[in-house]
């Protein structure tokens, strides 16, 4: 049951905002429209390592037609540090009860770079709760193709959360062109919170050692959609090859020119390939539709 009601978010955010006692663990959820009738069901999103909720609330307010529900990791954003280490199966175990919790049944379901990994186990680990799947700029875990070894040493880094100077330095390093500087001061990086110490050790920790890959050709059986960017330093393109590869019933759409957070500078075509491929009727691809 809810822990302490926030209500409506403030600004331009227009999610429903509490703090919630899921599985012994206390989590900030946001949900947008689930009171709604809708043709759709709700997007359940995994968000990328370190991020909060208004990182993306841009694409759950777009995503207009339709539930969406997000919450922050232990220990980032505004939800309190873990107590104890989580792994993929554990988070998607308190999604799940999140989700009961809520009075939600089937969910489309999300997830961004950390969060693509997360969204591939609750996929696999629930696949009657989970209708399609949608992969952002991830990959298949520890079987991984790596990154730029640049990008990678600034991504480690923390500072990219809480030193404005130091994001603004490296900002094209890390995520690509076509954002520009606006994105990093004032755009993108204005709405994230720094992650805990310990918040952002416990999401590194979560996967290690971990992999889908042995599993994706028997248990990711629903309809997937893998975007990524060809210019993406952190989750090179090859990842996203790799997941079409193993996932039997997948399509790969790259953004050209797209870097790490191409979901922002390549953002009509992302939400246009998102409602082909969510809208489809089953059995039919998202070029079909």
């Amino acid at each position: 049951m809810a822990k302490k009601k926030t209500g409506k978010a403030a600004g331009d955010m227009t999610a429903e905002i509490s703090m919630e006692e899921v599985g012994g663990r206390t989590l900030r959820v946001a949900r947008w429209r689930l009171g709604e009738k809708s043709d759709h069901p709700p997007v359940l999103f995994f968000n990328g390592i370190g991020a909060n909720i208004e990182a993306v609330a841009p694409l759950a307010e777009e995503l207009d037609d339709r539930g969406f529900i997000m919450f922050d990791m232990p220990g980032v954003g505004e939800s309190p540090d873990p107590t104890l280490p989580y792994n993929p199966f554990t988070i998607s175990w308190t999604a799940a009860k999140l989700l009961d919790q809520l009075g939600v049944g089937e969910v489309d379901v999300m997830g961004i770079s950390w969060g693509g990994g997360i969204a591939q186990h609750f996929a696999m680990q629930y696949p009657a709760r989970s209708r399609r799947v949608v992969l952002i700029a991830t990959s298949a875990g520890m079987l991984m193709v790596p990154g730029s070894p640049k990008a990678l040493t600034k991504m480690a880094n923390p500072r990219r959360y809480i030193d404005p100077d130091f994001m603004l330095k490296n900002f094209e390093t890390l995520y690509g062109e076509g954002l520009g500087q606006s994105a990093g001061k004032g755009g993108h990086m204005s709405r994230l919170k720094p992650p805990s110490p310990r918040g952002y050790m416990y999401q590194l920790i979560c996967m290690l050692g971990w992999t889908s890959a042995p599993a994706l050709p028997f248990l990711l059986k629903q309809p997937t959609l893998i975007l990524m960017g060809d210019d993406d330093a952190i989750v090179p393109l090859a990842n996203g090859k790799f997941l079409n590869t193993l996932i039997p019933n997948s399509e790969l759409v790259v953004m050209e020119g797209g870097g790490h957070l191409f979901l922002l500078s390549h953002k009509d075509e992302c939400l246009a390939e998102m409602r082909g491929f969510l809208d489809a009727q089953e059995g039919e691809t998202a070029e079909a539709a």
